[in-house]
């Protein structure tokens, strides 16, 4: 039993940053309609902005961690600016907007291995690696202020969303774009608003996995988990996205304590085809068409 808590809990630091990755994903996917490969992306630059902000810039952990958050929300506005909207102006097939978006997953990445370099780093010991104890549990101060974060990043999200004029705005728009423009909302200023949003929350994520792990041009490719846990719980779905990723992150480490860490990335693309094959919306999807 006391095992299965542990495993517990280290699925649930996990699968809170998952969240924070997902629900970049379903943001965009509710508006324009397409999964934004880019994403994984715009969180390497996170973890990156974080490390030089820490190391070379000497800010305090709390400022390089909302400095690292809004950079990367500027990079995927400039991203939306110069890779997708030109298409949206153009309405282009949806085929066109995932191509780009693999194209800048690309750039990004070898832009960073040909000036950065391809080497790993490390974040400084910002918190103490001496691990809460509670009875036989013993609870990682890294993956305790994972799972804080990541909470209050997703809550303040979902009351944006669910509370606030820009959320009903946001909603109105996935719902129904055109008509929402015709009721007066800028569409254009919804779409930037979103990819802004998703931004911030991929630095925030970038710099806690950077934190948790290391810092490698390759990181962006852990957006593959994210977009397993968004199709589990429903692309388009805010709290789907979550309910995924928490999943997604307690059954990898079930796995992974119990039979074999070998086998926890076979399990999430296992688990990806079966929701595929069974319930393609996910958990909390909507049925659509169009969306690819």
């Amino acid at each position: 039993m006391t095992n299965f808590l542990q495993q517990l809990i280290n699925g649930l630091s996990i699968g809170s940053v998952y969240a924070l990755m997902a629900v970049g994903y379903s943001l965009v996917y509710s508006i324009m309609n397409f999964s934004n490969f880019a994403h994984g992306g715009v969180i390497m630059f996170g973890a990156y902005f974080g490390y030089f902000f820490i190391t070379l810039y000497k800010l305090p952990f709390p400022v390089a961690f909302i400095a690292s958050g809004l950079c990367s929300g500027i990079l995927a506005m400039i991203i939306q600016k110069i890779a997708y909207k030109p298409l949206v102006d153009r309405k282009a097939p949806f085929l066109y907007f995932i191509i780009s978006a693999m194209g800048v997953s690309i750039f990004l990445e070898n832009i960073v291995v040909a000036t950065i370099g391809p080497t790993f780093r490390t974040y400084p010991n910002i918190f103490s690696e001496i691990p809460i104890k509670i009875g036989a549990l013993n609870i990682g101060r890294i993956d305790l202020m994972m799972f804080i974060v990541s909470s209050i990043c997703l809550s303040f999200l979902i009351y944006l969303i669910d509370f606030t004029k820009i959320g009903k705005a946001i909603q109105a728009t996935a719902y129904n774009m055109k008509a929402s423009t015709l009721m007066g909302i800028n569409a254009d200023r919804i779409i930037i608003i979103v990819f802004v949003i998703g931004g911030i929350l991929a630095g925030f994520a970038g710099v806690l996995f950077g934190m948790k792990y290391t810092v490698y041009p390759q990181i962006g490719n852990i957006t593959i988990k994210s977009f397993i846990a968004a199709v589990f719980g429903g692309l388009g779905s805010i709290k789907g996205a979550v309910v995924g990723s928490v999943l997604l992150g307690v059954i990898e480490t079930i796995t992974s304590g119990y039979i074999s860490s070998q086998y926890r990335d076979l399990i999430a693309f296992a688990l990806l085809i079966f929701i595929l094959v069974v319930r393609p919306v996910g958990l909390m999807g909507k049925v659509t068409e169009d969306k690819a």
